[in-house]
């Protein structure tokens, strides 16, 4: 371990080292660790079935470790019962109580911490005016929309002031307007409030929007740690740049000669050995052109025909044959399909890795 990453550890706030969790003989997470500072939001980024909400399960006392620990402000909670954790959960689904009114379900746990009726009432009110619901105490849950339902519940799990909160795919449930606004208004209240957040998502968008940073994981073993510009800019493996939207894949060998794919001027670490190296890069990144024009002097050149098209709102992503590949690109012009075209994508956007 490295020395700033030593340092980090002391300070962080959440620590998590070594966890492992078994279903049966079934290793589900592999040795995480991650250390979260006091005041930040991590994202949990991955697809289905990584590890990500078994990972948030354990951290609230859901599930058994089977090793490692999880400390929380200097207190070892790896074996606390959830209720002894002061980490509260906001689910998919939001697990409102639908016969309790907005209030009633803000101020559900404090009355389980026998907290006075004006001091409940007092906190509510709070609550409602920071997460935009003022007006709303005395309305049913069922009668709110999704957008407003999840700020209840949000409301509900800031109640009890948690040492962590955490969430899960809380916006899943919205549609897509709704959810572009809600997460803009969470990473305000969380930067507002300043309370240390874990949020499960498999949403890259969302993650990169949200997090301060972002931990992708991948069959339970976390891929990279790094800021949301890290992540996307500098993937540091093949599953990081392909999940994180990197759609395009070429690779280069001694076995791999192509006629109409060819490396320009000099690219980052691409034929610095003997190695087969893969190179992917973004559909965004790939600008089209004639073939006629002047090729540029660095960067990837490949040379095909244009076999589809298909118009996204703000441009048009094509789909170019190049040699034995496939590749994607994107333009604000609908080129012809059969049309002969260049692509080029500067060095700056390969992210190549040896195979």
């Amino acid at each position: 371990m490295q020395k700033n990453e030593i340092a980090k550890t002391l300070m962080s706030y959440l620590n998590i080292a070594q966890l492992k969790i078994s279903y049966g003989d079934k290793v589900v997470l592999h040795n995480i660790d991650l250390a979260v500072a006091k005041g930040e939001m991590i994202a949990l980024l991955g697809p289905s079935g990584c590890g990500k909400t078994t990972l948030l399960n354990a951290l609230c006392g859901f599930i058994p470790v089977n090793e490692g620990t999880i400390d929380v402000a200097g207190r070892d909670i790896t074996r606390s019962a959830p209720e002894q954790r002061n980490i509260t959960m906001v689910f998919q689904s939001y697990a409102l109580w639908p016969h309790l009114t907005v209030a009633r379900n803000i101020g559900y746990g404090l009355k389980l911490r026998k907290w006075r009726r004006e001091d409940i009432d007092r906190r509510v009110s709070e609550l409602l005016q920071i997460v935009k619901l003022d007006g709303m105490a005395d309305m049913k849950v069922t009668e709110l929309s999704g957008g407003q339902r999840q700020r209840v519940a949000l409301a509900r799990a800031l109640a009890i002031e948690p040492d962590v909160l955490v969430l899960d795919e809380p916006l899943s449930n919205l549609d897509a307007k709704v959810r572009l606004n809600v997460r803009h208004e969470i990473k305000s209240l969380q930067k507002r409030l300043g309370f240390t957040s874990l949020i499960v998502t498999h949403d890259q968008q969302e993650a990169l929007v949200m997090a301060d940073r972002i931990a992708v994981l991948n069959n339970g073993h976390i891929e990279q740690v790094g800021t949301p510009e890290d992540i996307y800019q500098r993937p540091a493996t093949p599953f990081v740049a392909d999940f994180m939207g990197a759609d395009n894949r070429i690779l280069f060998s001694d076995a791999h000669a192509y006629t109409d794919i060819r490396i320009h001027g000099s690219a980052p670490a691409l034929f610095t050995g003997s190695h087969t190296q893969s190179v992917y890069f973004r559909s965004a990144d790939a600008d089209i052109s004639a073939p006629s024009a002047q090729p540029p002097e660095n960067g990837l050149i490949a040379e095909g025909r244009i076999e589809q098209s298909a118009f996204l709102g703000n441009l048009y992503r094509h789909s170019v044959r190049c040699d034995r590949h496939l590749l994607l690109a994107d333009s604000v012009n609908c080129w012809p399909v059969n049309s002969a075209v260049r692509l080029h994508v500067p060095p700056s956007a390969l992210h190549i890795f040896n195979s």
